[in-house]
């Protein structure tokens, strides 16, 4: 009979797990073994980068190909029945997933999510698994789909030959929107971060909506151009011939409008009317549609006296789905308070930790007068010989009631300096606080000599693209086309700050007072998508102006919180005060009229007198300059590289005789890395700054406990000195001797492995298998090798 102790997980797996639960009725096609739903978290410590493992699941059971309804995490026959189960509640939290089990090969110990069951964990035998029709039926009382519509429930995503596949977390939004309809609610908010593919997955649900003809007719709505142009050509492709662009071309001259079609995309702004023209949307009957989708909804939609609230109001016998990477919650307008809590909520934390979205760096800038304030000498004039007003100028004024162009020039040098010390051709993208700032800062990025090689190259290095502006606008595309080199760096005010999806971008500078924590995460959301492909794995923040302080804020990537108050018995209301509403402006601002957080003399009440101060001569210098990495907890962190490892490693090791006693008794020496690598600690970065030289034992102990480090090669010429290896026989002592110096060329993870039999010196000694023959074995070599860990080691 077997001896179980002795079996891999892999065979356990095997022998007992896959076999119980093909008995249990789970076809193969139900059910998928080691799925990896997270790409492995990108970390990023100076100038190195690596990315965390994947999460996987052992096993992941399917009610439907897209609707997984339990998951195994499975130990070897050491380990206990339930030993698992705490790494499985975790990945059950994280995949929704209600029946969670842990095996050992003995049986399963079974935890129930759901709370339908009398014991929340109970023990199984082998032959106890589930069915899939039990778990089913228990899936369905949870969701609160008895009795709904279960062929809209189980239908499947579109899906097409060498297609993409929706990621664990849109399979998620998309499941919970469809059982949200299935269960007969009319609005539904999805909040999903920027970058995180909020397009595709929406496409999906009216896909299975459309497919079961739950949805036969429906209104997709954006506020931006290019985000309409983008869903038709890509995402909403397989539509075809029944989607149709909304706009004024399908009215005919009698009035009437093509209602011909079965999708519809509109750019809202094109569907109004107004400044003379007619609307459209409401030419269409007010029961034509099933389904209107609101994209980015947190732009204004929720708001009573909003455009969109019109369109909503007059389809609203329709479905209504909002999606927003921010939930706009203030305390007039609510987004929450509209389309209900969102049904799923997937936010940028969630994102980086995953690996799916792009961490960030955030490099704070504080130059001398910006942080000091600048006061104009008695009756000094500016460069149109007005007299300046004598206050203290802050940053609140800057680029608003006065200009420095010293100011100016000083952050485009420094923009280009950061450019040119990682790569002149990475796109960026300068936020600035005006149409006329971001003219300013176009000129000086031109003028910056660093750069003038690249402007001569081609005029497009440097562009200025905002809503004024045709020529800029047209240079869009090309800027957030992979495949296109230029436009380099963008200038811009309001047009970038959402909906420009922009992959490439490696740096976002931020020369603009930002005080809408919503559109400060839209501004960040323009970096956050990863193509490591295009060298992209991170991205930077420059930041002039203290916006970063707003990552300090508790909602910065928090649930969000309904903060809008309705009165008993009401059931909307209009916002007493619109203009109290903190909504971030779309269109370009030319000139600001009126600025709550701008103290105003009383003779500065008639803009038309308002008088924009020009002070050439002016000196900034960078007065302070600090780098802050997101850590693994989703905090920016300022902090050295050793810190962060001295503490990091500390908190994982308490003492100096803990980590020796782990790593003296570990197997694999590379799974304490792996530990460590998945809580930020980059020992590749700490290696480059000592040459190589030392092993990661002595990094670490060096580093965290303030031990003497020793090289590599000292720790080999140790071993050779002590003469350990005196009773193996000449021709195992030449493969010894050979192993010791690649211990000290390359590390010890080159010498764990028999395979390195196969590199240079070995060949020249004889094959692989006649060098394990030499030492009497496989077995035999495998504990040399042991004993040759042991005592590189014995002198700490």
């Amino acid at each position: 009979m077997t001896n179980k102790k002795m079996l891999s997980e892999a065979d356990i797996c095997d022998r007992f797990i896959t076999p119980a639960i093909i008995e249990a009725g789970w076809a193969s096609n139900r059910w998928r073994r080691e799925f990896g739903f997270t790409e492995g978290k990108i970390i990023v410590r100076g100038k190195l980068v690596a990315r965390a493992k994947r999460k996987r699941v052992d096993y992941l059971l399917f009610h439907q190909p897209n609707l997984p309804i339990a998951l195994i995490e499975a130990k070897d026959n050491n380990n206990s029945l339930g030993s698992g189960m705490q790494q499985a509640l975790a990945y059950a939290e994280a995949l929704d997933v209600p029946f969670v089990f842990s095996s050992n090969g003995d049986g399963f110990l079974f935890h129930d999510r759901t709370g339908t069951l009398p014991e929340i964990e109970q023990t199984l035998r082998l032959n106890q698994f589930p069915s899939p029709d039990m778990l089913w039926v228990l899936y369905k009382k949870w969701r609160g789909i008895e009795g709904s519509d279960e062929a809209l429930i189980t239908s499947p995503n579109y899906a097409e030959v060498g297609g993409k596949e929706p990621r664990y977390y849109q399979q998620l939004a998309i499941n919970h929107t469809i059982e949200a309809v299935a269960r007969g609610q009319r609005r539904i908010l999805l909040a999903m971060a920027t970058g995180t593919g909020k397009t595709y997955t929406v496409f999906n649900i009216i896909w299975r909506l459309w497919k079961n003809k739950t949805a036969k007719r429906v209104l997709f709505l954006a506020d931006r151009n290019i985000l309409v142009d983008q869903t038709i050509q890509n995402d909403f492709r397989p539509f075809g011939g029944v989607m149709k662009k909304l706009n004024r071309s399908l009215v005919d001259q009698h009035g009437r409008i093509d209602t011909s079609y079965e999708i519809y995309l509109g750019l809202y702004q094109a569907i109004m009317g107004g400044e003379g023209r007619e609307s459209i949307y409401d030419k269409f009957p007010r029961d034509f549609f099933d389904l209107v989708v609101v994209d980015e909804c947190h732009r204004g939609s929720a708001a009573e006296d909003s455009a969109w609230r019109e369109v909503l109001a007059y389809f609203d016998s329709a479905i209504q789905l909002g999606m927003t990477a921010t939930p706009k919650e203030t305390k007039y307008v609510s987004n929450i308070n509209y389309f209900g809590e969102p049904v799923y909520t997937y936010s940028l934390k969630q994102g980086i930790e995953d690996g799916f979205l792009a961490p960030y760096k955030v490099v704070r800038i504080d130059l001398d007068h910006d942080l000091l304030g600048w006061r104009p000498e008695a009756g000094q004039v500016d460069d149109a010989g007005q007299v300046i007003e004598d206050r203290i100028y802050n940053q609140r004024d800057y680029d608003r009631d006065i200009v420095f162009p010293e100011r100016d020039r000083t952050v485009a040098q420094r923009i280009s300096s950061f450019l040119h010390g990682t790569d002149p051709m990475n796109k960026a993208i300068v936020f600035c606080q005006s149409i006329d700032h971001a003219e300013r800062m176009r000129q000086a990025l031109v003028n910056v000599p660093e750069n003038a090689p690249l402007v001569h190259a081609d005029r497009r290095y440097v562009m200025r693209i905002t809503g004024d502006n045709a020529e800029g606008k047209a240079q869009l595309d090309n800027f957030i086309d992979p495949k296109r080199p230029y436009p380099v760096i963008a200038t811009t005010s309001k047009l970038m700050t959402t909906g420009v999806d922009a992959q490439t971008c490696h740096v976002i500078v931020l020369d603009q007072r930002i005080q809408s924590l919503t559109e400060f995460k839209q501004i960040v959301g323009r970096g956050t998508r990863l193509r490591p492909d295009y060298g992209k794995h991170y991205f930077t923040i420059l930041d002039f102006r203290k916006a970063t302080e707003l990552f300090a804020d508790p909602d910065w990537d928090g649930p969000p919180l309904q903060v809008y108050e309705v009165p008993e018995g009401d059931k909307d209301v209009a916002p007493p005060d619109p203009a109290l509403d903190e909504e971030p402006i779309d269109e370009e601002i030319d000139i600001v009229l009126d600025d709550p957080d701008h103290v105003y003399d009383d003779a500065e009440t008639d803009e038309a007198d308002r008088h924009v101060y020009v002070v050439s001569g002016v000196k900034f210098t960078v007065l302070a300059e600090r780098v802050q990495y997101y850590d693994r907890d989703g905090k920016l962190i300022t902090e050295s590289l050793k810190d962060y490892t001295r503490r990091t490693v500390q908190e994982q090791f308490s003492t100096l005789d803990e980590f020796l006693k782990r790593w003296k008794a570990a197997d694999r020496k590379q799974a304490i890395l792996d530990e460590l690598l998945e809580r930020g600690v980059l020992l590749d970065a700490l290696e480059d700054a000592t040459d190589g030289r030392f092993d990661p034992f002595d990094l670490i102990c060096h580093v965290a406990f303030d031990q003497p480090a020793l090289t590599r090669r000292e720790r080999a010429d140790d071993v050779r000195k002590r003469d350990v290896f005196a009773r193996y026989g000449e021709q195992a002592r030449e493969v010894l001797a050979a192993l010791l110096d690649k211990y000290a060329d390359q590390g010890n993870g080159s010498i764990g492995q028999i395979e390195v039999l196969k590199l240079e010196p070995f060949p020249r000694l004889g094959t692989p298998i006649e060098l394990v023959r030499r030492f009497g074995g496989r077995d035999k070599y495998l504990a040399a090798l042991r004993e040759l860990d042991a005592a590189l080691y014995e002198s700490a």
